[in-house]
């Protein structure tokens, strides 16, 4: 028999390929050999807090394309880790992102910007705050087995930079955390790297948390978001806006804020929108989603909806008002002035989009922001999920309390230089002239014929009843009567501000002082239920007597140097700016409130009036901070001696004609 070896080598062959290929798949499932992730930087090990680190990804050149370096832009990506590898959760992390290259934040997935209202957020070279969301609490390894998606929170930041050589790589001043009770050391900087490790500080004394969730904070003003009832699609839920501060005022308060994930308002009670259009739902996701919804009857689609009170007179009606704490026109007054009046409620119907359609899938809207007429500047930080709010039951037995709450809280901010609403001006018995309000200390938006940044000129107290823009001529007559020197080819540019206060001192004695204020109004806004305030330096209210035309009181507790001032009643409407006799050549009267405020110093016999201490450290108008001259009124040698009258003669004879002349 004959064996066909030509047969069997190709059998053999083919054993041989089967052997090798069966071998391959075995040790590709089975073999030993395994990915191993990246081991953490020792910094981190050794960390017991909270370690952030800054990792710079890369940058490009974008369009236009200059010459100039510091023109030039950028985009560019970073990442931004924070990790809880302590003990202790953290609830609600904020960290601070030291930018100093005039960068503009386009997104920050896993974060809001809380110094802005939404993106792209500039941050110039100030930097910027981030805090967590949807992700804000960061848990413990021991709680959560080492679960790195519970534990740290991971953030890609994308964005735009100036002013950089293309060998340069952009990092920030610093990064820290800012939650309360961590200290945080300078970060270890790298070339696109940075890390920090936040402990505890041993001296933070933590209040004793006996709720589930973080405990309610306090600020300037209190926003609460209660979920007062949640199905599948919808949830029902209340909005309390509280003025705590008692220098804190808002009238006609608009409310804003942003939809994360595109949900929309159905209806609304105890507040309007201030657009209704349909169409942002019809073309977008909702419409998509809700396909045989008719979207007609809906209050708001927008992203960022625009949310202001109703006026008094609905606040009985069937379908819109008939809340508590509703329809006030916009208007929260200081709790000094009213408590009732200090607190807001709206209620509205939201509808959600998948892939929350459960109802225990509630996420509330991002970027709040808040804001007034003649008010202070307010800056709101990011939802913190706070214990349910309770409410009386309908029936009076026990408490109800809400599905879910959170709490925004909203601080005012001190105005910037040429930044302010309203402007003070010095005067006293023992100075011939005014130091009046600041140039352009409420903003200049044509500088073309005045000076915005020279000083301003002197005046006489009679100019202060003219408006700043037709003061010229009695500036310039008063310089050259008073000898006050050349004055420059351009001159200063008006306060152009819409309410100004004067404090004048009155008188000085042994036992006491006094002083005047006077409130003008140069708008055609008047102003109901004002006040004023204002704080004097170290304790020296304490000699604070009595307010003579107005209702004032001297605050206790923490504003014990702070008298509060507000009109009588039938008296505190601060009317607006009024035409004088002849419209057609004298200057327009403003609206103007005056009152006379002694001190005593029995308690404050180191007062130095002259030196000072006889003016305030800071001037409020309805919860604004105004803008302060730099300086005090100089003694003038004229009222020392007996020709002093004759200059205030000539110069009020001078006034005169100028008035029948006109000052336009």
């Amino acid at each position: 028999m004959q064996i066909p070896w030509r047969n069997i080598s190709w059998v053999i062959i083919l054993v041989v390929i089967f052997a090798h290929y069966f071998q391959s798949c075995n040790g590709q499932d089975y073999g030993e050999e395994e990915t191993k992730p990246a081991a953490p930087p020792p910094e981190q090990d050794n960390c017991n807090g909270i370690f952030i680190t800054y990792s710079f990804e890369g940058r490009q050149k974008v369009y236009p394309l200059v010459k100039n370096v510091s023109a030039q832009a950028w985009s560019f990506k970073s990442m931004l880790t924070v990790m809880n590898t302590g003990i202790n959760e953290l609830k609600s992390w904020k960290v601070f992102v030291g930018f100093q290259n005039k960068e503009l934040l386009i997104s920050a997935d896993g974060a809001v910007a809380m110094d802005g209202d939404g993106f792209p957020v500039k941050v110039g070279k100030n930097g910027t705050t981030l805090a967590g969301y949807p992700q804000s609490d960061l848990k413990t390894a021991i709680d959560t087995a080492g679960d790195f998606t519970q534990m740290a929170a991971q953030i890609s930041i994308k964005g735009t930079q100036f002013g950089l050589s293309e060998k340069t790589n952009p990092m920030p001043s610093t990064i820290k955390l800012v939650n309360e009770g961590y200290k945080c050391p300078a970060p270890k900087r790298y070339k696109t790297y940075q890390q920090v490790c936040c402990s505890r500080d041993p001296k933070y004394k933590p209040k004793n948390v006996t709720t589930k969730f973080m405990p309610r904070s306090y600020g300037d003003l209190s926003i609460t978001y209660d979920v007062l009832s949640a199905f599948t699609n919808r949830y029902q839920a209340q909005v309390t806006i509280d003025n705590l501060n008692p220098l804190g005022r808002l009238d006609h308060w608009n409310l804003t804020w942003e939809w994360m994930r595109n949900e929309f308002i159905y209806s609304i009670k105890g507040a309007h929108t201030h657009k209704k259009d349909p169409s942002e739902c019809i073309y977008g996701p909702q419409g998509q989603y809700y396909k045989d919804f008719d979207f007609t009857t809906v209050i708001n689609c927008q992203k960022k909806p625009i949310i202001s009170d109703l006026p008094r007179e609905k606040a009985n009606d069937d379908k819109m008002g008939k809340l508590p704490y509703c329809c006030r026109n916009g208007t929260l007054l200081s709790p000094v002035m009213n408590e009732t009046e200090a607190r807001s409620i709206f209620q509205m119907e939201v509808f959600k989009l998948p892939p929350d359609m459960n109802r225990t899938a509630l996420n509330p809207p991002q970027n709040w922001k808040i804001n007034g007429i003649m008010n202070p500047a307010y800056t709101c930080g990011p939802p913190v999920r706070v214990d349910p709010t309770g409410f009386p039951d309908p029936q009076g037995i026990g408490i109800t309390t809400a599905v879910a709450t959170w709490q925004i809280t909203c601080n005012i901010t001190t105005p910037k230089p040429k930044q302010a609403k309203c402007c003070v001006s010095f005067s006293a018995y023992y100075a011939e002239s005014v130091i009046p309000c600041n140039t352009c200390a409420c903003g200049c938006e044509q500088t073309a014929k005045c000076d915005a940044n020279r000083k301003p000129l002197l005046l006489p107290s009679q100019a202060l009843l003219i408006p700043p823009e037709n003061r010229t001529k009695l500036a310039k007559a008063w310089s050259h009567l008073k000898h006050l020197g050349a004055l420059p080819s351009k001159l200063p540019c008006p306060d152009n501000c819409g309410v100004s206060l004067n404090w004048h001192l009155d008188s000085n004695t042994e036992t006491g002082w006094t002083a005047r204020i006077t409130l003008f109004n140069w708008g055609d806004y008047a102003y109901e239920n004002w006040f004023s305030a204002i704080q004097m330096k170290k304790d020296f209210a304490k000699g604070y007597e009595n307010v003579y035309s107005f209702n004032g009181t001297k605050l206790t507790n923490q504003r014990n140097n702070t008298i509060f001032m507000q009109g009588l009643p039938g008296l505190n409407f601060l009317v607006g700016e009024v035409n004088g006799s002849d419209p057609n050549n004298d200057p327009r009267i403003p609206g103007k409130q005056q009152s006379i405020i002694s001190f005593v110093k029995k308690h404050t016999p180191r007062i130095n009036i002259q030196g000072g201490d006889g003016f305030p450290s800071k001037v409020f108008f309805n919860g604004e901070e105004c803008a302060l001259p730099p300086e005090f009124p100089k003694s003038t040698a004229a009222f020392k001696s007996q020709f002093g009258l004759l200059p205030a003669v000539l110069l009020a004879l001078f006034t005169f004609l100028l008035l029948t002349d006109g000052l336009h």
